[in-house]
């Protein structure tokens, strides 16, 4: 009773099609199915080469010796430059008026150093921004840039430059932020608050993609140790720990988002019908939105009411 198929002889099976209700299988489904579900994270060997990194160390090192030249230490201090007779105009500040061996507090802030003042009156904003890449001295940009080198590499070759460079960028503000709120009348420089950002997005990193982990504890207990060390650092004299904290809050927000990565068991909708018995899963879960919107929140708080100013002290970041 059924239909001779076209092409076919009178003698040859009677065939019957039948209309199934997954799609028909095409060439290419196997390959879909496959896309559908990634791999785990831990067994993808994909590295990005690290070159935003190194290229950021490179800028801070260059702004640090422009920053010596105009300084200028013989011609424009009245106090014995250290290293003069060797370094000529690029010689230190004394050790009394700057310990890090670097410029003086007038140049670093005619540069680009953060001060209330300077931002609220006077609507200087990228102050802001420009002291991420000024430093206080020979010991402060190498302590930071050898910091960065340790914690960037590795999270650029893992996640990209376009991540690491969102996150340290945002999280340089956030510092700067946080800075300006609790320590007011004063300078404030470094790239502290970007590192601490840094160092929070792996911490975020670790909490987000704990499945992945195999040493979860020991990860843990040596990240949290790294974080402690250099909160205890923020103790001594001229350290801006405000700067150190607001970045560290930004990074740990941000990498929540920035830094997840595809979870298991995550099929998209587009090709959640090659897989039988499957319904659409969210790349990202709905605690990852609530530490976006609670991050982007906190930074627009951080914006907009920063406070009037208030007698303080020299903070080095």
């Amino acid at each position: 009773m059924g239909k001779t198929p076209i092409g076919s002889s009178p003698d040859s099976e009677i065939g019957i099609k039948v209309h199934s209700r997954q799609p028909t299988p095409s060439p290419n489904d196997k390959f879909r199915y496959e896309a559908a579900t990634p791999p785990p994270p831990h067994l993808s060997n994909k590295k990005w080469f690290p070159w935003l990194v190194p290229t950021i160390i490179t800028i801070n090192i260059v702004v640090f010796i422009i920053v010596m030249y105009i300084n200028n230490c013989p011609s424009n201090s009245e106090d014995k430059c250290l290293g003069e007779p060797t370094l000529g105009r690029f010689a230190f500040q004394s050790t009394h008026e700057n310990p890090l061996l670097g410029p003086s507090a007038d140049t670093l802030l005619k540069l680009g150093a953060l001060e209330m003042n300077k931002v609220v009156e006077d609507h200087q904003v990228w102050r802001l921004l420009s002291c991420m890449w000024l430093h206080a001295g020979a010991f402060h940009v190498l302590a930071n840039m050898l910091s960065l080198l340790f914690v960037g590499i590795r999270l650029e070759q893992e996640f990209g430059f376009v991540r690491i460079g969102l996150l340290y960028i945002m999280s340089g503000i956030g510092g700067s932020l946080l800075s300006s709120l609790f320590v007011r009348n004063t300078i404030s420089v470094g790239a502290s608050g970007a590192l601490f950002g840094l160092l929070g997005a792996m911490l975020s990193e670790l909490l987000v993609n704990w499945t992945i982990y195999e040493n979860k504890l020991e990860s843990l207990l040596s990240l949290v140790l790294i974080i402690l060390i250099n909160m205890a650092v923020g103790i001594l004299p001229h350290v801006d720990n405000f700067a150190h904290i607001g970045g560290f809050l930004t990074g740990f927000l941000l990498g929540f988002v920035l830094l997840i990565r595809p979870q298991y068991g995550w099929i998209s909708k587009r090709n959640a019908p090659y897989l039988r018995g499957t319904s659409p899963k969210s790349k990202y879960k709905a605690y990852q939105c609530v530490f976006l919107v609670v991050s982007v929140i906190i930074l627009t708080i951080g914006i907009y009411y920063w406070p009037g100013s208030a007698p303080s002290r020299r903070g080095w970041k």
